[in-house]
């Protein structure tokens, strides 16, 4: 099951973009209840989003954001059918991808 979900809408002339990724952003300050130890570092370091191939948004992200982030953005240009793609990686080797067509 994929940690992405990926909402993609016409809105006119524009695509209304809504991605929620589920994960857990630690960022290497929390302490463990029991043992008071800290917590490794666990965050999404970049993040694309492409339209139909071509990169839409490219993000360098770090530990500030928190667990499981959410983009909202319009896409002027779009239209019916159009595939929206999104894939991450994390500092820990981690990541993974998801595609929606507009509807």
């Amino acid at each position: 099951m994929s940690s992405i979900k990926i909402r993609a809408k016409l809105l006119g002339e524009a695509i209304q973009i809504r991605i929620l990724i589920v994960h857990p952003m630690e960022t290497g300050r929390t302490l463990e209840p029991q043992t008071q130890q800290s917590l490794a570092a666990h965050f999404i370091q970049t993040m694309t989003v492409l339209h139909n191939g071509e990169v839409i948004v490219q993000a360098d992200m770090g530990s500030g954001i928190s667990k499981d982030p959410y983009f909202a953005f319009m896409l002027n240009g779009g239209q019916l059918g159009d595939t929206i793609s999104v894939d991450w990686s994390d500092n820990r080797g981690q990541h993974d991808s998801a595609s929606e067509t507009v509807k």
